[in-house]
């Protein structure tokens, strides 16, 4: 039996599944899907849940659903989260003004998953976040994470 990789979905995961305007919202299904396969195990966090609960309704409904429907596991912070959001901010990796980011990369590092999935372009899935956050997690002790979209972590093709 293969082991499951954990993976970590950031809050834009949540919208995409239900936003059909979204080339990803095929293959961001599809990763739910793996996560009840049993290809992955599914976190989130209390930050993301906070973001997702600020959502207007009847949306904000369907998406936390979306966390009970798939048995993600929701993940309550730390100050060893806290510290460690700090110090992405500290080092330039994330802007001080876009501190739920840093938080979402930090509650997954502490947690030693595997990869964060996200479509936040901005803050976390560009290329100096994708390149600085293992190497300041290996400096710190913390495990290297991977940060990416669904496409590249599942075998996902359409016909079109």
């Amino acid at each position: 039996m293969t082991r499951k990789q954990k993976v970590y979905l950031e809050t834009t995961m949540f919208n995409y599944y239900f936003d059909k305007s979204k080339d990803a919202q095929p293959p961001t299904v599809a990763l739910f899907e793996a996560i009840t396969s049993g290809q992955f195990e599914g976190y989130t966090s209390i930050y993301a849940y906070n973001e997702l609960d600020n959502a207007p309704e009847p949306q904000r409904s369907k998406i936390l659903k979306l966390i009970e429907k798939y048995n993600i596991k929701v993940l309550g912070t730390s100050d060893e989260v806290i510290q460690l959001a700090e110090k992405y901010m500290t080092n330039n990796i994330i802007p001080k003004k876009k501190r739920i980011d840093a938080l979402h990369i930090a509650i997954a590092s502490v947690n030693e998953l595997e990869i964060i999935l996200s479509f936040n372009f901005k803050h976390i899935n560009k290329l100096k976040t994708k390149t600085l956050i293992p190497a300041i997690n290996r400096i710190l002790g913390y495990r290297e994470i991977f940060i990416a979209q669904p496409e590249e972590v599942i075998d996902y093709e359409t016909d079109n």
